[in-house]
């Protein structure tokens, strides 16, 4: 797994159009749902993954633009090595770009596996369990989120995502950070 980064996000409760009870909160990767804590992406202090490297640099480009981080949660993500373009497994690496140095949190939890498309490459799209009710027929934890890093790949092998979104689709470990803001 790959050291993606972090993003604060406002998390939301399961919405009540998304008809897998099983789900309180959405955890997703994307923000359509839980959304990121800005438009963070026009002060460019994004990684290559369009991530940030730590935390610190979201409390700074808070506290620079004026932006309220109150109530945002901090997740911690690390990308699985490959991308599945729709028909292979094809590597894949951070926009070279900008720079890309993330810092591993000393305390994390795993909260699960999300699935995610990037048709343009850069920031996450969306994350087809929640944004299109994937949930309702592939089983998830409370979180909307997958076990496993093998049940993810398995599923996406399998075709469950096929009429979802369209690929390419990129799997990432999510962790909660305690400890924010």
């Amino acid at each position: 797994m790959l050291s993606a980064g972090y993003m604060a996000k406002r998390l939301s409760k399961r919405p009540d159009w998304l008809h897998a009870a099983n789900v309180t909160d959405v955890y997703s990767v994307s923000g359509c749902i839980s959304e990121d804590f800005a438009d963070y992406i026009p002060y460019w202090k994004h990684n290559g993954y369009w991530f940030f490297d730590a935390p610190a640099i979201i409390n700074t480009l808070a506290r620079e633009h004026s932006i309220n981080i109150e109530g945002t949660s901090m997740f911690y993500y690390e990308a699985y090595e490959k991308e599945f373009d729709g028909e292979n497994w094809l590597s894949f690496a951070p926009e070279a770009s900008f720079p890309t140095n993330v810092v591993p949190p000393l305390n994390k939890q795993l909260e699960g596996f999300d699935v995610v498309n990037f048709t343009g490459r850069s920031s996450a799209e969306c994350s087809p369990l929640s944004c299109n009710s994937l949930a309702e027929k592939i089983a998830t934890n409370a979180h909307c989120l997958l076990a496993s890093l093998e049940e993810a790949i398995m599923h996406i092998n399998s075709g469950a995502f096929d009429d979802s979104e369209p690929p390419p689709f990129r799997i990432f470990a999510v962790y909660s950070v305690g400890d924010w803001p």
